[in-house]
């Protein structure tokens, strides 16, 4: 049986699904995207190159799919030139790097990754009523969806990683999907019984950590919010070290249209008295140094508008960590508060604080939050039991075929 994946990126989502596929299926899997030729794992990966792509002169909310279409367009000729790949199955992520015309390539079916469904209204774009919404951005909000409808509408299959984010899409392509999450690996993400060290820098024993992860620091994930909520901590103790793991990167909105400084942390921090002696930033770090930080600390926060859920909250609870997150959706599909984290409103900023300060008083007392949140990563979200799932979606479209 052959698979080939299609990503823009490599692995992206589908390193673990082609893994278990090769190693316990006997499966060959093929992975085309944008990175060179080579075998990585068993997997030969293919590279598409694009030749163009959206302009300043093309209209700004027909971008996304002028892009779309140049990387649609790479890949089939990637895969044309290519005769003898023949899979049985083609998966491919709807918006890095879509499958559409595979379809009149190959004779076999497609499933697609549907990550998020954009909407102008009751979303990610209009939950921040700080950040007013240009005009231009509520209308492309709807021709960003051009590829992904097109996708919904030729794949044989699709599905979703979170119920939240499925249930974005248009009542009529819901029955073609379904909720599986990506799996947690959890020979990475446990706890780890570590020295408390950053980066070199011994944190007695005496001191409180409570970390936050982003990859990148933005208003979407609410760094802003949760810089007001540190800045309360600080203020109410003076044991308390916040690292902060991640970089200057805004994936996602537009910050950087709404402000002078370089960077939307740079922003942040001018609009307050912030001691930064209590603060440690990382930067990026690898998987299991990410696992080691999350272990030591005492208390994790999260934030995040109405969006796709991020790796590093799963991740987090995974280790076992005292989770506080904003009562957003998705986290709210994952965290069920006092049972297995703790939640508070996103704007709440004094709400958010006192509960991180009734943590923070006796985090031994809040343990068994980390807990349960590790056995739910394990009973419900770990490549285990996302594995298999995913295996059957794709032997039923196999089959239907």
């Amino acid at each position: 049986m052959h698979v080939l994946f299609v990503h823009k990126n490599f692995p992206a989502q589908f390193g673990h699904i082609a893994s278990y596929l090769i190693k316990n299926h006997r499966f060959r899997c093929s992975f085309v995207s944008e990175l060179p030729p080579a075998v990585v794992d068993g997997i030969e990966r293919i590279q598409y190159k694009t030749r163009g792509g959206a302009t300043k002169d093309t209209h700004y909310c027909s971008r996304t799919f002028e892009n779309c279409v140049w990387h649609t367009h790479a890949v089939y000729e990637a895969m044309k030139n290519r005769p003898d790949i023949k899979p049985d199955l083609v998966v491919g992520h709807s918006g890095f790097g879509s499958t559409l015309w595979l379809a009149d390539l190959y004779d076999c079916p497609i499933i697609n990754y549907f990550e998020y469904y954009y909407r102008s209204k009751g979303s990610d774009l209009d939950f921040r009523p700080d950040f007013p919404v240009k005009e231009l951005d509520i209308l492309r909000s709807r021709t960003r969806n051009s590829m992904i409808l097109l996708d919904a509408q030729t794949c044989t299959r699709g599905y979703c990683p979170t119920g939240y984010q499925r249930s974005l899409f248009p009542e009529e392509y819901q029955p073609k999907l379904e909720t599986i999450f990506d799996g947690i690996d959890t020979n990475i993400w446990y706890r780890r019984n570590v020295p408390r060290v950053v980066q070199g820098q011994v944190i007695p024993p005496d001191k409180k950590i409570v970390t936050y992860v982003s990859r990148g620091f933005e208003s979407m994930r609410g760094f802003d919010i949760f810089m007001k909520v540190a800045k309360k901590i600080c203020d109410a103790r003076q044991d308390v070290v916040f690292v902060c793991i991640g970089s200057d990167r805004v994936c996602y909105g537009g910050d950087l249209n709404r402000i002078e400084e370089n960077s939307y942390r740079d922003y942040v921090l001018k609009q307050d008295n912030y001691d930064l002696s209590r603060f440690i930033f990382t930067g990026r770090v690898e998987p299991n140094e990410l696992a080691e930080l999350i272990s030591i600390g005492d208390m994790h926060i999260y934030l995040t508008v109405p969006f796709v859920l991020s790796w590093s909250m799963m991740n987090s609870l995974a280790c076992g960590a005292t989770v506080l997150g904003s009562a957003t959706a998705p986290v709210q599909e994952m965290i069920k508060h006092g049972e297995n984290g703790l939640m508070a409103d996103f704007f709440d900023v004094d709400g958010l604080t006192e509960i991180a300060l009734e943590v923070l008083k006796d985090p031994e007392k809040y343990r068994h939050l980390g807990e349960a949140g590790a056995k739910m990563i394990r009973d419900k979200y770990s490549l285990e039991k996302c594995l298999p799932q995913m295996l059957d979606l794709y032997q039923r479209a196999i089959a239907a075929k």
